[in-house]
């Protein structure tokens, strides 16, 4: 997203028939399964390489977009670590934007903390080298990743995807470089070929110098031409025939003026839609607010997807939640996006705005210190969110079809503690023979702790004993991998108590 120019502009049945039950299995299995190889496009789902549908529920980390030329947050920590918490809180893709700035050869990452080991193989690695091992860390933790062609270069967002220093032909030139290079990666499964086309950016006019459409389809097929598996994201703009909305959230045009590639079902459209923390749109003071939200949506985009045009992905959305406005404008859209527990992968995709704290006008799902999550903002993800794909390495061993041993192991820990209260991860790790359906953690504390709430994973309280159960998007879990809940809790001070997993 852009920064201060932005604010310039604006119990399921527990007695089932066995046949019924292993059926269940079966397709939750499947479903688990799910997103494997390159994807490609089907009326309004993406579907993997056997033809499963997925679902896109992601995470934007940015930085390297910026003068860090680098994702932001390494100052801090070691980038496996905030992968592996991504997966853990049950993100599935990272969005990663970038400037054209990473293709130039004097450009140095910067800000970058290699001390007690952290972050050590990216020691000496140019920015490209840098998204080499993100990439293929994400890959190996069972991540997608889009790479979004931020800016032209670190200065800032441009209205049109060239500038006079960055022309068209070096964008489209360094976006094949991108395709070329990660070409068989499937960790990669797209691009956002420009961030946020804004005025004097228009929608089949016709002019070629304006025509955002036209633009995209040239450089489409130009990286199509060198890498034909990959996704085509293409952002809407900000004004189609005299209806102005958000930067990139105008996609009313592709109902006259589709994007036309040349290959097939490549194409994805993307909007990006916020609340009043960053701008304020005549909307937000309409009377019938928040109800008059789903028509809003549907006029500019969201009916892309109930006309099953082409998929819909929301590639940025976020808020700092400080306002009772926002508040509703995020729970309406989380609605509106369709849960994953009824509609699975039949749904708007998204990646939320942003992983980072220093989002000026939004925050994120991180807190200032780069290590504690907003368990509120995140929590109002957590019917939207769904499953993982399987990784390319690293402990994602999809299982043992001819039978094996369930079992897992469970870590508490205590991420802080102010006396009056608490905040702690429990990690589980599947230290059997088979992939996980789903797990069940006990523990019981010694004084008189209570659970206050509780994400990624659902619980029950009985005096002092605590029984949590895993979320419909972190139950399984292969052989060797992890997957993490978080809870708050009160008082503080008690310590951490003996844990217990069992495994199906």
């Amino acid at each position: 997203m852009f920064r201060s120019l932005r604010r310039a502009l604006c119990a399921a049945a527990l007695l089932l028939p066995l046949l019924v039950g292993a059926q269940t299995a079966q397709a939750a299995e499947a479903r688990a399964d799910a997103g494997a190889g390159y994807w490609h496009t089907s009326g309004r789902q993406i579907l993997d390489a056997s033809g499963q549908p997925v679902r896109i529920a992601g995470i934007n980390w940015f930085g390297f977009e910026t003068g860090n030329y680098v994702v932001h947050g390494l100052w801090s920590r070691d980038y496996k670590s905030m992968i592996d918490q991504m997966k853990s809180l049950g993100y599935n893709t990272i969005r990663i934007p970038f400037s054209d700035d990473i293709f130039k050869p004097g450009t140095v990452p910067n800000s970058i903390d290699f001390s007690s080991g952290k972050n050590a193989d990216l020691q000496g690695l140019n920015s490209l080298g840098i998204l080499d091992k993100i990439v293929s860390y994400a890959g190996q933790d069972g991540l997608k990743v889009i790479l979004d062609r931020h800016r032209p270069d670190a200065g800032g967002q441009s209205a049109l995807w060239y500038t006079a220093a960055v022309p068209e032909s070096t964008w489209i030139a360094n976006l094949k470089a991108l395709a070329t290079r990660y070409k068989g990666q499937d960790a990669v499964v797209g691009i956002d070929l420009h961030n946020e086309p804004h005025d004097p950016a228009c929608w089949g006019c016709g002019d070629a110098s304006l025509d955002w459409r036209l633009a995209a389809q040239r450089a489409g097929n130009a990286v199509l031409g060198v890498n034909p598996d990959l996704l085509i994201f293409v952002e809407g703009v900000q004004t189609f025939n005299g209806v102005s909305g958000w930067w990139g959230g105008n996609l009313m045009g592709v109902a006259q003026y589709p994007v036309q590639l040349s290959v097939a079902n490549r194409v994805v459209y993307s909007a990006h839609d916020y609340a009043t923390s960053v701008a304020q749109q005549s909307w937000f003071s309409d009377p019938s607010f928040p109800a008059n939200m789903p028509g809003i949506w549907d006029k500019y985009w969201g009916y892309i997807f109930k006309q099953n045009i082409a998929p819909v992905w929301v590639g940025e959305f976020g808020t700092t939640l400080t306002s009772t406005v926002d508040q509703k404008w995020l729970a309406a859209l989380v609605s509106y996006l369709r849960p994953t527990s009824t509609y699975g992968a039949d749904s708007f995709h998204w990646t939320f705005w942003s992983w980072n704290p220093n989002s000026g006008d939004t925050g994120g799902i991180l807190k200032d210190d780069w290590q504690t999550v907003d368990t509120v903002k995140d929590g109002y993800l957590a019917s939207v969110k769904a499953p993982g794909f399987p990784g390319s390495g690293g402990g994602t061993d999809p299982g043992d079809p001819g039978g094996g041993t369930a079992a897992c192991t469970a870590a508490y820990s205590v991420s802080s503690d102010w006396g009056g209260g608490f905040n702690a991860e429990v990690k589980v790790t599947n230290s059997g023979t088979t992939a996980l359906k789903s797990w069940k953690v006990t523990w019981t504390w010694p004084g008189a702790q209570k659970v206050t709430s509780m994400w990624n994973a659902s619980y029950t309280q009985t005096g002092s004993a605590v029984t949590a159960t895993n979320a419909s998007h972190n139950g399984a879990v292969a052989v060797g991998g992890s997957a993490s809940f978080g809870f708050g809790g009160a008082p503080g001070g008690g310590g951490v108590p003996s844990v217990s997993c069992t495994a199906t």
